[in-house]
This record gives C-alpha cells, structure tokens and sequence, in this order.
C-alpha cells in the first residue's frame, strides 16, 4: 500500500510539473508556491526536481524560479539537538569533545543541513559542518519504491517504456542515491578537485577536515562570501555580475575539459564569491567524469560549432563510433547545421541551450546515436550553470564564454603541438621495443623449440593467470551493461525536468 499510495503522489507531481496543469497555473500568482510547497510534501527526489527548475526561469517562468529557489538551501531545518545527536552518533564523543562552538543550522537542503562551528584545535578554525537529515535514507527509499512500481506499471502498458527499461533505470537511480547518501565519498570528491585547482587564481575548493568527518557527517573549511544568486549584492560589493557570469561558465569548463572531473551540482546555492573575487563552490555529491577521448569529443564539437564546421562535428561522431556508418556523413552535417544555424545572428537572449540540447537529443535519436553517459551528465549540468549565468545577466551569451575554454583545449590538445607530443610517446615506446628485442627473439627461440618438442605446456599456475586475464578482460563489457542503463537514467531525469 505504502508503494501504491507514493506511487500516486509521484502521478500528482507529474501532473504537476508537466502538461496543461503546468501551463494554466504558470501565470497565476500562488502557483510557483504552490508547486514548491508540494515538492517540499514529496520528498527529497522531487526537492532535487525543484532546484533544477529554479535555475531555468526561461523554461518556467521568473515567478515560479523565484518561488523555487528556497528549495536550494532554504528548507526547514531540524533541531539542532538532533544534529548534535548525530555528531555523537557518527563519532562516539560528544560535540563539545570536537567543536568548542558550534551553532545554529543556516542552510537546510533535500539531504543535509549546514552548521557553523569551530574546532577544538588551538588555535581553533572556522568550519562548516554537513548533516545528513534524519530518516534521509529512508525517505529515498520511498521514493526509489514508487518510482520502481510505476516503472513495472509502464513497462507492462508501454513499449517505449519497455525500450527505455525503466526498471534498471530505477535500480541505477537507487545504486548513485546510495552513493550521494555517504558524506565520505563527497568528502573524497571535494578532496579531489580541491587538488586538481588549488593553484588556480579565481576558483577556490574548501579543504577536507577528515578527522571530523564519517559518513553522516562531513566537515570543511568555511567559505564567506556572496551567493552568485544576489547580482544586487555582488554589484555592490564591486563585482560585475555579467562578470561572474562568465567566471562561473568557464570554470565549469575548464574543469570538465582540463580535468575530466567537475563539479555536477552548481545550483546558485552552492556558489559563492567570496572577498577575494574567487568562485567558490561547496556541496560535491554529484561529481561529473569525462575520459581523454571524451574531453576532445567535446572541445572538437563545442570548436566546431562555434567555427560553424558542421562537417567536422559530424566526422567526430563517426570516428567515436557514435553514429553508425550506414548514416551518410554528410546527411548528418545537414541535421547539425539544422541545428547550429538558427544560434547565430540571434541575440543571446533568444538562445536557449536547453531547447539546443533537446533538439540535438531528437536529432541524434533519428541518426541511431546511443546516449553517452559521460556526455549525458555534462549536457544536463550544462544547462543548470547557463540558468545560474542568465540570472546574473539576462543576455549571456554562452558560446562567446565558452569560446576561449574550448578553443585552448583544442589547440594544446588536438593541434600540431599535440600531434608531436603523440609522436614523442610513439617514438618512446618503439625505443623500449627495441630494447626489448633480444629477449623477445630469445623468448621465440625457446618456444619454438618447446613446439617441435612436442607442444607447448602450460604450468597449472599459467593456466590460470590466463583465464584470469580473460575474465579481466571481459569485465569492461558488463561495466557497458550498467554504464548504459545510468545514461539512461538521465536522460529521463533531464526529459522529466524540461517535458
């Protein structure tokens, strides 16, 4: 009864977010807080749903954003005598034993609450101290239940849903939950990035204080600084919003193509600037990763458009192996400059990354492309940090604040320079075959006389070496299995997010 009865409440927050329902009330006054009281009642799946709206006042509307945005970091918090319980839980020592102060919740989101405090060190340090709210786990478990019911319901009516297979997409949903409901693997997450930018000027990661950290609780540097959410208050602290903008977007850039590692959650109440004038951001549960290949699939295709070369990001989706080979190359450059020419001559304003995401979604659709899910979780990231860049100046122009990120990326990556570097590796690893090579011919001297001895035989512990390399190597294609279902997975979060 419990999954029937959530299962319904997840029907009514569709009937919600989606359809005439949505359109009718989008003009009315109360409905923004109507829509947000309700996912607040939800629970914490459908709170995450609601962050995501906020940043999009161009898909919602400007008074259902705002209406949304307390859902960020603004939600009722609970008791401190609960968060001090839990401190007392997680490490077997009372508060006072780790904090000489530690005071009152100020930012309450879907998972955990934020609490100022200081350690007990000498001298003591200013921390920020994450709790996991209580019956946290147990409220995601209801919602993974609906979603699970309605999943088998769809898949018995739906053949679409059959295609989709919603069932393992809820079970992969459950599998990341589990991951984002452990405060030390997002300890280990900002503990990552915080090394990969630390030399960085203008960005800025809190560091990690392990020793008052568990799984329930996560403690870290505390940041000052002005929410990118209040362009009034960073104009009069001096910052140029429209500069803010264009720091927020290249950052996520330059993580994702540098690195491979970003930060998959900038909402605007996760980023701050602080008196320094750096980006600083705060929450790592959701954490993106692309590959080598990935990040030159990206750059070359972010390049491409922006030189308008539809031809050489149609080649770069066949040499991935995205688009199969029976698709004429240049059938699907046609459907890329479809796409890639309404952007230009337009004012920013009038583009809209989101609709461009949707409709390149369509296009690769009809092209047989699979979804990637590296790809996947940076496109739906993509389209938070645009909303978080046109709330801090109405005519930003994403791909004038992309160009710079992406073309460097390409020339230091994918130009001559590169080439040569290629080279070099190449050259290096001939040079150690050549010194190999005279054990390598003795090694074939010996097996060929083992050959003509009457065969070659394996020592029992040989043998099995081998089959557990063959077992190695197979393990890639199950990874396959499970990596597709979580692109998957996304893919119908973003559909439900901007259907």
């Amino acid at each position: 009864m419990r999954s029937l009865a959530s299962a319904l409440r997840l029907l009514h927050a569709a009937c919600l977010l989606t359809g005439p329902a949505l359109a009718f009330h989008r003009h009315r006054a109360d409905a923004g807080t109507r829509l947000s009281r309700a996912l607040e009642r939800l629970g914490p799946a459908y709170i995450k749903l609601g962050q995501m709206l906020a940043t999009r006042p161009d898909i919602v509307g400007v008074e259902m954003a705002r209406s949304l945005e307390h859902l960020q970091d603004r939600l009722p918090p609970f008791s401190e005598s609960q968060a001090r319980a839990e401190i007392a839980r997680a490490f077997g020592k009372p508060v006072e034993a780790l904090f000489s102060s530690f005071g009152a919740p100020l930012a309450a989101a879907s998972i955990a609450q934020v609490h100022p405090a200081w350690t007990s060190d000498n001298p003591p340090v200013h921390v920020a101290v994450k709790i996991l709210r209580p019956h946290v786990r147990e409220d995601f478990a209801r919602d993974l239940e609906a979603l699970a019911l309605f999943a088998r319901v769809s898949e018995h009516l739906s053949a679409e849903a059959r295609r989709l297979r919603l069932a393992a997409v809820v079970q992969t949903l459950r599998e990341s939950v589990a991951l984002e409901l452990d405060l030390r693997m997002e300890a280990a997450a900002a503990s990552e990035l915080y090394e990969r930018t630390r030399g960085e000027e203008q960005f800025r990661v809190p560091h990690i204080d392990w020793s008052r950290t568990a799984q329930t609780v996560l403690t870290s540097e505390w940041i000052e600084g002005i929410s990118v959410r209040d362009a009034g208050a960073l104009a009069a602290a001096g910052r140029d919003p429209k500069a803010v903008a264009v720091l927020v977007m290249r950052s996520f850039l330059t993580q994702a193509l540098r690195d491979g590692f970003f930060h998959a959650d900038m909402h605007p109440g996760n980023l701050f600037i602080d008196h320094h004038g750096r980006l600083a951001a705060v929450d790592f549960g959701i954490m993106g990763r692309l590959d080598t290949g990935m990040r030159r699939f990206m750059a070359g295709t972010l390049a491409g458009f922006l030189q308008r070369n539809y031809r050489k990001v149609a080649e770069l989706h066949y040499e991935f192996s995205f688009v199969p080979a029976h698709h004429p190359v240049e059938t699907f450059a046609q459907a890329l400059r479809a796409i890639g020419e309404p952007i230009f001559g337009r004012s920013a304003r009038d583009v809209s990354i989101a609709r461009l995401l949707a409709q390149l979604f369509e296009t690769t659709r009809r092209f047989d492309m699979q979804a990637q899910p590296q790809l996947v979780l940076l496109q739906k990231t993509m389209v938070v940090v645009e909303g978080v860049c046109r709330g801090l100046d109405p005519d930003f122009d994403i791909w004038e604040a992309a160009r710079p990120v992406a073309e460097k990326w390409v020339a230091a990556n994918m130009g001559p320079e590169a080439a040569l570097t290629r080279a070099g590796e190449t050259f290096g690893a001939l040079g150690k075959l050549a010194q190999d090579l005279p054990q390598l011919v003795k090694n074939a001297e010996e097996l060929s006389q083992m050959v003509a001895e009457g065969g070659v035989r394996l020592h029992p512990d040989t043998a099995r070496a081998i089959a557990a390399e063959q077992e190695r190597q197979s393990r890639p294609w199950r990874a396959a299995v499970v990596i597709l279902a979580f692109a998957v997975a996304v893919i119908l979060l973003l559909l439900a997010r901007h259907g």
